[in-house]
């Protein structure tokens, strides 16, 4: 069991603590395939039908519900995380306010009003949009949910993991996308602590290496700038929280293209009639690009962890 202010218990808190307020996502088998991904056994874990369509609210309800009384809630965010703090807010009865770097789709913007939450747009990166979320929450009475590097959201996320090993209980190989790190190191935690022989990949893109980086050098990496257009896994920097669980639990990174996750995007949206924004086709594309080549008897699950429309274009 890892060790720290993240483990198995904490994500098994997390569980009780959000029941009923976040969807349980069904996993798909990819069988019946016109171009099978990959070698092995595939199956999908559908978190882009997650409420607000992504995993984020785990985290962010969690976070919420954990305050000793209902709070003004702020947050910094690339879109998923930003309607993932809207929902707990909305869940609560409490204003929110969600800061967003100018790259952000418009869509998310209109779809984080749409969850009341109140939209300022600060910088061009994600980093920049933190510095303002961050000063308003000293500035007021709002309490800041970290999209990555807080402990509650990273046991909300690791939810996602408990789930999937009890709808698939023999699984070898789980693929996870990575941007600051929040859901792959809440999902190995929980993953390893219940099945230590178990594999976790990250998938991060070839533009925004964060992790990646910081792992080959055994320290936290700031890049020095983005080349992806998967803005919700792009930050130029990740926490030591985040840093510390994904080399305990991830067994690797690997990178891909955005034409790599575009065309992940596009092969679920043929074969299985699922829609995932770029981000949410990473893990999948990890299996169509190469960059992990399973065994023909490997049973391999690819969390898709975003809806959306701009992998298809």
């Amino acid at each position: 069991m890892t060790a720290g202010p993240v483990n198995l218990e904490t994500v098994r808190a997390a569980a009780e603590r959000i029941a009923g307020g976040v969807r349980r996502t069904p996993v798909l088998k990819a069988a019946a395939l016109r171009e099978p991904p990959c070698s092995g056994q595939l199956f999908l874990k559908l978190e882009c039908l997650q409420v607000t369509g992504s995993f984020k609210p785990r985290g962010a309800l969690n976070k919420a519900l954990g305050l000793e009384a209902p709070q003004r809630l702020t947050t910094a965010s690339g879109g998923n995380h930003g309607l993932g703090v809207a929902y707990a807010a909305s869940v609560l009865g409490v204003p929110a306010t969600v800061f967003l770097p100018s790259s952000t789709p418009d869509a998310k913007a209109q779809k984080l009003r749409g969850w009341g939450a109140t939209v300022e747009v600060r910088g061009a990166v994600f980093d920049e949009a933190n510095e303002a979320a961050l000063a308003y929450a000293r500035a007021g009475d709002a309490v800041y949910v970290h999209p990555f590097a807080d402990p509650a959201v990273v046991s909300g996320q690791g939810t996602l993991g408990l789930e999937l090993l009890e709808d698939v209980c023999e699984v070898d190989t789980v693929l996870v996308a990575v941007g600051g790190g929040g859901l792959v190191a809440g999902v190995a935690t929980a993953l390893r602590a219940v099945k230590p022989s178990i594999r976790v990949i990250g998938v991060e893109p070839v533009g925004a290496p964060t992790l990646h980086d910081s792992l080959e050098a055994g320290a936290l990496v700031t890049l020095e700038g983005i080349g992806t257009e998967a803005g919700t896994l792009a930050p130029l920097r990740s926490a030591q929280l985040n840093l510390e669980l994904i080399a305990a639990g991830v067994d690797r990174i690997v990178l891909v293209d955005d034409g790599a996750m575009r065309k992940a995007a596009r092969w679920l949206w043929f074969e299985a009639g699922v829609a995932a924004e770029l981000s949410g086709a990473a893990a999948l594309a990890a299996l169509t690009a190469g960059a992990y080549k399973p065994a023909t008897d490997e049973r391999v699950v690819a969390i898709v962890c975003g809806a959306g429309s701009d992998g298809l274009g």
